[in-house]
Formats: C-alpha cells, sequence, structure tokens
C-alpha cells in the first residue's frame, strides 16, 4: 500500500511511516539541522567551497546557478531535507538521484586543459565538508547548545550522507579534529580564481525573486550574505582579500544569534517545510 508523500510528488509505502529515516530524533543531526537558521549556513559553505578551483569551475561549467539561482538553491534544499528527515528508502533515492547526475557531468581544468569527472572523491568530499562544517559551527555560534562530543557525533552521523553521494564513509572526517586537520590539508590547494570572485559577487547580490530586488527585502538579504560571508573561518576570509579579525569572528556570531532569536518568534508554518513536518509526525506515532 502507498501513500503520496507532501513536497516530493512521489509515492511512499505506508509501511514506512515508521521509518525514521538515517539519523532519527536522538540524534545530533536533527537538532542541528531543525534550525531554520542553516540557511545562512547554506550560504556560508557556498563561499568555501568556491575557494576549490576544480570544485568552483565544475559547477560553473555545469550549471545555470546564474539563471535560477532560486531555483537551484530550492533544489538543494529539498535533497538535504530529504537526507536529514526523510525515511531511508527517501535518502537513499535521492542519493541514487545526485550520484547519477554528477556521473555525467566533466569539466575542463583551466590552467591543465585535462578534463575531470565532477564527481571524484576529492571534489565530493570537499562539498560534503564544508558543508557540514557549515551548518553545525554556525548552529553552535547562532546559540545552539553543543558539547564538544555532540559536534564530534554530529560529524560521525554525516559520514552517512556523504555515502550517498558515492564517498567512502571511512575517506571523511568523522570528528571536529579531523576536520580541522582536513582543512590545513587543504589550504594549500584554495586559491581566489576568476570564478570563485565572480561567485562571491553574485551570492552578495543575486537576482531576486518575485520582484523584490527594489524592495526592503535587497537590504535584508544583502545582510544575510554579509553574515554567512562573515562566519566563515578567517583564513578563507583572508583568501578572498579580506580581514581575518577575531572582531569580525564575534560581529558576526552576535548577528547570527540574533538572527536566531528573531526566527524562533516566527510561527512554525513559515521555518519547517513538509520534509521536516513528516517526519516529526513519524516521530511522534513512534513514540505512542
Amino acid at each position: 500500500m502507498f501513500r503520496r508523500v507532501s513536497g516530493h510528488g512521489t509515492l511512499e509505502r505506508m509501511d514506512d511511516a515508521s521509518d525514521l529515516g538515517l539519523f532519527g530524533p536522538g540524534s545530533t543531526t536533527w537538532r542541528v539541522h531543525g534550525e531554520p537558521v542553516l540557511w545562512v549556513a547554506g550560504v556560508r559553505s557556498l563561499f568555501l567551497q568556491a575557494l576549490h578551483p576544480r570544485a568552483i569551475a565544475g559547477v560553473v561549467q555545469n550549471s545555470s546557478y546564474k539563471v535560477e539561482p532560486w531555483g537551484r538553491l530550492m533544489r538543494t534544499a529539498d535533497y538535504v531535507g530529504t537526507v536529514m528527515f526523510g525515511t531511508t528508502a527517501q535518502a537513499r533515492a535521492a542519493g541514487r538521484r545526485i550520484r547519477g547526475v554528477h556521473a555525467r557531468m566533466r569539466a575542463v581544468d583551466r590552467h591543465t586543459g585535462q578534463t575531470y569527472r565532477i564527481d571524484e572523491p576529492e571534489l565530493l568530499r570537499w562539498v560534503h565538508v564544508t558543508e557540514v562544517e557549515s551548518f553545525v559551527s554556525t548552529a553552535r555560534r547562532a546559540g545552539l547548545e553543543l558539547s564538544d562530543a555532540d559536534v564530534d557525533g554530529y560529524y560521525t552521523e554525516q559520514r552517512r550522507a556523504a555515502a550517498l553521494v558515492g564517498l567512502d564513509p571511512a575517506s571523511v572526517p568523522g570528528t571536529a579534529a579531523e576536520v580541522a586537520a582536513y582543512y590545513r590539508r587543504m589550504r594549500p590547494e584554495l586559491s581566489l580564481t576568476r570564478e570563485a570572485l565572480d561567485t562571491l559577487f553574485f551570492l552578495m547580490a543575486p537576482p531576486l525573486p518575485w520582484h523584490l530586488g527594489l524592495t526592503p527585502a535587497r537590504l535584508v538579504y544583502t545582510g544575510l550574505a554579509a553574515t554567512a560571508f562573515s562566519l566563515q573561518p578567517g583564513w578563507a576570509r583572508r583568501i578572498y582579500g579580506m580581514l581575518g579579525l577575531p572582531t569580525t569572528d564575534l560581529s558576526a556570531s552576535v548577528s547570527v544569534r540574533a538572527l536566531r532569536l528573531t526566527m524562533r518568534a516566527l510561527p512554525d508554518r513559515f521555518l519547517h517545510g513538509p520534509i521536516y513536518r513528516d517526519a516529526m509526525a513519524r516521530a511522534a506515532a513512534a513514540t505512542v
């Protein structure tokens, strides 16, 4: 027996209604990703990802993100939400789709002329680590109480998400110390390429949907994007040619904490989508 899944337009077996997915209500993942402020973390991760020359070249050569930035953003958010809160079957199906898309994509290295696959483990690992580190560090700086053990647990849990895109979980950093060591190893390979600088300018001032470009929404978005940029590690801001001062870190933390408090005052229907609400319903039913 099947039912239609809200927000997916797909069918799910009714016996999946008790499936709490890859993580579940006892996980750090559900605590972190229940935070609506992670929209800022998503933009932060894009700034970081752009600093890897081959990663950003792959995006630029295979994506229409400038033509439909908000559509791409919503598809990414839907994928992340499905992996974090969907059933096991939904998460695995989303992983198969993304692997299929990546397997067909190629890019050309501007310096060597070499053609390479978008799904090279090095590139997939960079995207994965920058995403999950952005999520958990932003949530923590926004005021979510997470111990060091919680953060390590989150990174370990997220190896399951890494496996969905085709990575060997053992090759993915599973603790905060391993993430820090990974960043140290990667920093010599990062640089401010033309594509990275172009991405920076675009992310700071993209075209807004619904004719909002000439409204106060522009100022709101610019403030959020500036906060996301400032939440990056100091070394990343310095690659962009900005100052990596501790005062910037403090200001960014204050801003994102204030944003979280503001968002928590909004009705839940404005903060969480159907994937999240379905997961909460399944979790509630499981406790009955």
